[in-house]
């Protein structure tokens, strides 16, 4: 009778122990299908094409808005300068002072409306020259991480992906694709 039990219990061990074994079995072979990619989504987006161009329109249209911008400023300053000049000379009234003053902190007001304005404008064609330029990698990305049995792209960023293997970096294959238009 202890004899049986015996083999019962080894029985049960053994079954045991290859359950146990079989489940990490699965375990490691569900690991071993993990594929994992990173894109370095600033890097592509300076390197395509359509980055370059954006990059060079944006920075035309920052040109020009600084032009408008600096030009805006020297007006102000050189009013400025002139108020100075007649304010030390004390040839002015009271209120023709208070008149001068009064404008040149309208003028002062519109230069900085102007420059947010400018701010604001700037920032909203670079966010939408970015946006599509990011959907189209998407596409891209999605294509790639299907056709080649990807369980997750990430993007490298600083704070993102401290360490990986050069291997898993596929953003010179995003940016080939994206400039072929694939």
């Amino acid at each position: 009778m202890q004899r049986m039990h015996f083999f019962g219990t080894l029985l049960a061990a053994i079954l045991t122990f290859g359950a146990v074994t079989v489940g990490v079995h699965e375990d490691v072979a569900a690991q071993a299908q993990v594929k994992i990619a990173y894109v370095d989504l600033q890097r592509a987006l300076n390197e395509v094409e359509e980055g370059k161009v954006a990059k060079s329109k944006l920075k035309k249209m920052f040109d020009a808005r600084q032009k408008k911008l600096d030009d805006q400023q020297n007006e102000l300053k050189k009013f400025k300068d002139e108020l100075q000049g007649k304010l030390e000379a004390d040839v002015l009234s009271d209120d023709k002072k208070r008149e001068l003053m009064l404008d040149y902190q309208k003028r002062f007001y519109e230069l900085q409306q102007t420059y947010q304005k400018l701010q604001t404008e700037l920032a909203k064609s670079e966010s939408d020259e970015t946006k599509k330029i990011f959907d189209k990698m998407a596409v891209i990305l999605k294509d790639i991480g299907l056709k080649e049995g990807y369980t997750v792209i990430l993007e490298k960023t600083e704070s993102s992906i401290l360490w990986a293997p050069k291997s898993l970096d596929i953003t010179d294959q995003l940016i080939q694709r994206y400039n072929a238009g694939k």
